[in-house]
């Protein structure tokens, strides 16, 4: 086991850059998740670690070990591909051992305990003297998991590996994989496009976006500390509301007419955005101190019974979570409807050109309680 350094890394396809300079580092016996959109140089980047893929510049490690030039089978790593490698005439058992067969340093003893530890904690005891081409795909790839883990490789890739599966396979290989992370510490890259995926799995995420890691941290701080605007709209379903700013006279700024006091002034800057995530927004019937009015234009049930609400304010568009409690039994606005919206500013952040400012708003201060929201 290692932690994983790469240098100015780069790959370039002609005049295609799609993996531009990155410098990271994957700690040590951590889960690191790329996570991006589509063509945002995840799996490349995953490639080149892995060996499959050479770099046009740049240095991988793996420790103090250079491993840029070793071929792919030199560098003592494991990795699950989004469909399962398997010996269709092998049994689940014999999939899973075959890898650990050829290391002649290990014990018969210990080759037989890892096996049997990965088939306990992925629930495939059932299955354990069956032939992969029984297993459905998801069975099958809980196998190829099981079976990279048990290695105890230097590193362990994971490239997008639920994407072809079925929806409950898909989480249960989550579950399963979550096990497998209390009991066995590894070093990690997992390779997704699902945020919930990432921060279910993560200690941390690496966000991707053309190329470049554009933030890294803990899942609950990726989503609630976004540098940019990039990062705040593509975490979160939906991700977060974004108005422009203007100045106001003293301290503070406007949103759609809409006053902001501060108790100390912003930078002047020009560009300036408020961010505020759709949850974290206060929907009311009935005037708040410090609300502004709005009208319900769309309204749909979300995730947990939670209502998702598209208002209008001033000349804007922002969307609200509304909690069960304040479903329609409890009177919530129906579309078409005048209501009153709210949210704490230490939930804002303001964007200049893309990027987070530094000064958050909630050191900055509010005058009053909570601002009008958006």
């Amino acid at each position: 086991m290692a932690d994983v350094r790469v240098e100015r890394l780069r790959r370039q396809f002609g005049s295609l850059v799609a993996v531009r300079d990155v410098s990271f580092v994957f700690p040590e016996a951590t889960a690191t998740c790329l996570l991006g959109p589509s063509g945002c140089g995840k799996t490349t980047l995953l490639r080149m670690i892995a060996g499959l893929e050479r770099p046009s510049a740049g240095t991988i490690r793996f420790g103090d070990r250079d491993v840029t030039a070793l071929a792919a089978r030199r560098r003592d790593v494991a990795m699950v591909f989004q469909y399962p490698v398997m010996y269709r005439t092998l049994s689940v058992v014999e999939n899973i051992e075959l890898p650990l067969a050829n290391d002649r340093t290990l014990a018969a003893a210990e080759r037989r305990r890892r096996v049997d530890e990965v088939i306990e904690i992925l629930e495939l005891g059932d299955a354990r003297r069956l032939q992969i081409d029984r297993l459905d795909l998801g069975a099958r790839q809980k196998v190829a998991v099981g079976r990279a883990i048990a290695r105890r490789a230097a590193v362990t890739l994971f490239d997008e590996p639920t994407t072809n599966v079925e929806v409950h396979a898909k989480l249960a290989l989550i579950r399963a994989f979550k096990e497998l992370r209390r009991h066995v510490r590894q070093t990690i890259v997992y390779v997704t496009h699902d945020q919930t995926e990432a921060m279910t799995l993560a200690d941390q995420i690496a966000l991707m976006r053309d190329g470049e890691i554009v933030q890294c941290a803990p899942p609950r701080e990726l989503y609630d500390e976004p540098n940019s605007e990039f990062g705040g709209w593509f975490l979160g379903n939906p991700g977060m509301n974004f108005l422009t700013v203007h100045p106001a006279e003293g301290s503070g700024f406007v949103v759609d007419g809409v006053p902001f006091p501060l108790a100390a002034p912003l930078p002047e800057l020009e560009d300036v955005r408020f961010g505020i995530r759709p949850e974290y927004i206060r929907v009311a019937t009935t005037p708040l101190p410090d609300s502004v009015p709005a009208r319900v234009l769309r309204r749909a049930v979300a995730i947990g019974g939670q209502h998702l609400v598209t208002l209008a304010v001033g000349g804007s568009r922002i969307k609200a979570k509304v909690p069960p409690a304040e479903g329609p039994s409890r009177g919530a606005p129906e579309v078409g409807s005048n209501v009153f919206v709210v949210c704490p500013i230490n939930h804002a952040i303001l964007f200049h050109r893309g990027k987070r400012l530094a000064e958050p708003l909630r050191r900055l201060g509010s005058s009053a309680a909570a601002c009008a929201s958006s």
